[in-house]
């Protein structure tokens, strides 16, 4: 019903499409009548002058069946695909207010299938469900009560064969591929889901020699689907020797019924072919509603699986007084914050105080599990919490996501590079960035030298994900796209994880000269740099426990001191290794 109702506003055209299709099968069935009329009174010899008639409607209903169906696919198929567009439109919609948070425990694979596969699925809705079943309801009735009035004895028989198949057969089917249906839908996303990951990680399964199982897990998955389908083409066999079978009782008992009427003069010979011959065409329109009966169930599976996504709980709920977006100053403001991800999981930030003044960089460090990214996924708009959060003015759980981030923009570990050209990616950040202006933002991050090495400079492809960019290039990349969009207050989620040290300081340095006079919110684990930053914030296990410069936090001896210590011996071990001339032997000492 949901994906119906998305076919709401084309109710008339799928109407038409039906009216269409019925006087197609309609057509269908009087040319097959008309035809065996045709032959057996021709058979008699009779004037040519008295078949005129006969011939001209055998033209007419074979010139209407052809063109009244290429009018109800045009119609019917617009209508469809006009309604298609619209539930695409929705879910994809759901997907912006969902997203990032809300799809976290949907897998990548799954999500393309339920978005793609099964949302494709409603078209099978109304073209292979709705109309067919429609069009032989009416067909079947017109056939009946025409019998009915040449003969009821053959009328009450095609009665029964035409309900039997409208009903039992179609029945009969669902029944025997109910379970083959409902394993469909979910292995399909789970192929889909086994394909990308194993695609994504290729790099790591080749590196370790692991690609065989995950060819294995791919052909194990693929087996299982294929079995699932051939169970269901095994009851779509069913469905058509039982199809038979009825066709034929149909024809043999109509005839059966008429012939007496025929001996005792109650009806003229002729008609006997047409007594024949109607129920023969009226259930070649059956033949089409085992396939529906499975389009059914394959809808209503899919359905279940795009309305669990659409149905999702919002990650954050939709201001109830909403305000405008924020204004200047843009300050940030944090009072007693308290979030978690998901209600029934633990409270991840406890009671958290913040504060960024207009034009502040302030530094957010702790251990792994700290609350770090869940203080970025607040600022953000991605999440609901607790407390208060003002940002330029505003409570933002009171402002519209999308005005919230036309102040606050964020740069994580792994932001993407889509699978275009340098330009493009760029102007993801201002669609509006003439070509002078990208180049000096791309010299700023410091990627103009390798712009030029590139062999169509800005309109160069990047591949997907940037795979022809090492990881560094493609952070840089991402961090002009960020300085393109001109946000008064960034937020950057770990920028340097799984960067080499040279590279990770490399990049550091950038971030900390382009965003000098900015409001700037860097959450890292790497303490290196932090000295430049007006100040540093200590989380641990979802609590503030320290607050100050650098030079105040090693002051302090606490967990920022300890760390910083074993960071520079770390580096200290690093380059004394690096200073060790290659193919040096260490000699163990013997005493």
């Amino acid at each position: 019903m949901r994906m119906w109702s998305a076919m709401r506003a084309d109710r008339r055209r799928l109407l038409l499409a039906g009216f269409l299709g019925f006087l197609a099968s309609a057509s269908a069935v009087a040319l097959l009548g008309t035809s065996g009329w045709l032959i057996s009174f021709a058979a008699e010899m009779p004037p040519v002058l008295a078949l005129g008639v006969a011939a001209v409607l055998v033209r007419t209903f074979a010139l209407t069946r052809s063109v009244f169906r290429y009018a109800e696919r045009l119609v019917g198929h617009d209508a469809a695909f006009r309604g298609l567009t619209r539930l695409r439109e929705d879910v994809y919609a759901r997907l912006e207010r969902l997203a990032p948070v809300g799809l976290a425990r949907f897998t990548r694979g799954d999500l393309l299938s339920r978005l793609v596969a099964d949302v494709d699925t409603a078209l099978d809705l109304p073209l292979r469900v709705v109309l067919p079943w429609a069009q032989a309801v009416a067909v079947s009735v017109g056939t009946v009560a025409f019998l009915l009035w040449l003969n009821p004895g053959a009328g009450v028989a095609t009665a029964i064969a035409l309900a039997l198949g409208l009903t039992l057969v179609p029945w009969l089917v669902a029944r025997l591929a109910a379970r083959a249906e409902a394993r469909l839908a979910p292995l399909r996303g789970e192929v889909s889901s086994t394909v990308v990951a194993s695609l994504a990680g290729s790099s790591d399964l080749l590196a370790y020699g692991a690609t065989g199982a995950a060819l294995q897990r791919v052909r194990a998955v693929d087996d299982e689907l294929t079995a699932v389908a051939r169970r269901e083409s095994a009851s779509l066999g069913v469905s058509a020797g039982l199809g038979i079978v009825l066709q034929g009782v149909a024809v043999v008992a109509a005839l059966a019924l008429a012939m007496p009427a025929v001996t005792s003069g109650q009806l003229e010979p002729v008609w006997l072919a047409v007594v024949a011959l109607v129920p023969l065409a009226a259930y070649d329109l059956l033949t089409t509603l085992p396939a529906s009966a499975l389009a059914l169930q394959r809808v209503r599976a899919s359905a279940a699986r795009v309305v669990e996504v659409i149905d999702s709980p919002l990650p954050v709920a939709d201001p109830v007084d909403r305000l405008g977006p924020p204004v200047a100053p843009y300050a940030v403001g944090v009072r007693d914050l308290r979030a978690r991800w998901s209600p029934d999981s633990p409270l991840t930030l406890h009671g958290i105080d913040l504060a960024v003044a207009p034009g502040e960089r302030i530094g957010i460090v702790g251990p792994s599990g700290a609350g770090k990214s869940t203080l970025a996924a607040v600022l953000l708009g991605f999440l609901s919490y607790d407390g208060a959060v003002v940002v330029g003015g505003r409570e933002i759980r009171e402002v519209d996501g999308d005005d919230l981030r036309t102040c606050v923009t964020l740069l994580t570990q792994d932001a993407h590079v889509f699978d275009t050209t340098i330009e493009a990616n760029l102007r993801l950040g201002d669609a509006h960035a003439d070509h002078d202006e990208m180049l000096r933002m791309l010299e700023r991050v410091g990627l103009h030298s390798w712009l030029e090495q590139q062999p169509d400079g800005l309109a160069t492809q990047v591949g997907s994900g940037g795979v022809t960019m090492s990881g560094g290039e493609r952070q840089r990349l991402a961090l002009a796209r960020l300085l393109l969009a001109h946000r008064p207050i960034m937020v950057f989620d770990e920028p340097t994880e799984h960067l080499d040290p040279a590279t990770a300081d490399a990049l550091t340095d950038v971030l900390l000269e382009v965003t000098e006079g900015t409001s700037t919110v860097l959450i890292t684990h790497r303490l290196r740099d932090l000295d430049r930053l007006d100040r540093i914030v200590v989380l641990i296990s979802g609590e503030v426990v320290a607050s100050g410069t650098h030079e105040e936090l090693l002051a302090e001896d606490g967990w920022y001191a300890d760390r910083w210590r074993a960071e520079t011996e770390q580096a200290d071990l690093a380059a004394l290794t690096a200073s060790i001339p290659a193919g040096t032997a260490i000699r163990r000492s013997s005493r």
